[in-house]
């Protein structure tokens, strides 16, 4: 890729008002720093800890918050899908679809998404080894696509904690797709406060860079004016306010590699 690529925004739709505030926010840092730019954020989440916790408005009304996101900021758009019939829907709207990591298996999903000929972001599950990605590679593959991403987002190390390989990312860029680097969710302690997960967003940026010294190609950040009051993964998403210096601090060892 010849541009530092970021994929980022809030981890779901709060409201549309707080959708747009983030977007605006991120078209400016992102035209600043000079990058290519995909917002980012989910209509639901399908996979929370807890059946109480918030999961999102729903596919159609948050499609229509991030049209209007493309059509009033002209940014891409970046959203994940859970059902195999949310793709042909989604892919009206996103530029690339996400498929979640707990579902990088699902052949329907991904034979779904793949139609679509959408980029498709693939997280590697946490309990899957980087080689075995082969296998989602060939049936994305097999079904017409080649515009795909692999995303790591840590892989489970004993109970409510994830730890990154960074050889993982050499491995899987062997497949020949761009690799991307979840920063945030890699920070993630899976059902760590019990009910939600917990996560520790100090982590973030070492692991960013890390990542990029080994080779990814892309990252991607879950971001948040108040983190600590999100309704979803606040605990692992970093302050909108500290984004622009964070990523101006990593923008320099990808200078440094590339």
């Amino acid at each position: 890729m010849s541009k530092f690529t970021l994929i980022a925004g809030p981890c779901v739709i709060e409201s549309e008002d707080n959708i747009m505030d983030i977007a605006e926010t991120m078209k400016g840092i992102t035209e600043r720093l000079g990058l290519d730019y995909y917002f980012k954020a989910s209509f639901d989440k399908a996979n929370r800890t807890s059946i109480s916790s918030y999961r999102g408005p729903g596919i159609e009304d948050g499609l229509r918050i991030l049209k209007k996101v493309k059509n009033v900021y002209g940014l891409k758009i970046c959203t994940d899908i859970h059902e195999a019939w949310q793709a042909k829907k989604v892919a009206d709207v996103a530029d690339i679809i996400q498929i979640p990591a707990f579902l990088c298996r699902q052949t329907d999903l991904l034979i779904a998404a793949a139609k679509t000929g959408k980029i498709i972001n693939v997280k590697k599950a946490q309990f899957l080894a980087p080689w075995d990605m082969a296998n989602v590679v060939k049936k994305l593959e097999d079904s017409g696509n080649k515009n795909i991403m692999l995303c790591e987002r840590g892989t489970t190390f004993g109970y409510n904690t994830l730890v990154v390989d960074m050889t993982g990312i050499i491995e899987m860029k062997k497949l020949g797709y761009p690799i991307v680097m979840d920063a945030t969710h890699s920070v993630q302690k899976p059902g760590g406060k019990g009910i939600i997960s917990g996560g520790n967003r100090a982590n973030v940026e070492p692991l960013a860079k890390a990542a990029i010294a080994v080779g990814a190609d892309v990252l991607f950040f879950e971001v948040h004016p108040d983190p600590d009051n999100a309704l979803s993964d606040g605990a692992n998403m970093v302050k909108l306010e500290d984004f622009e210096d964070m990523l101006k601090r990593i923008m320099k060892v990808y200078k440094a590699v590339h």
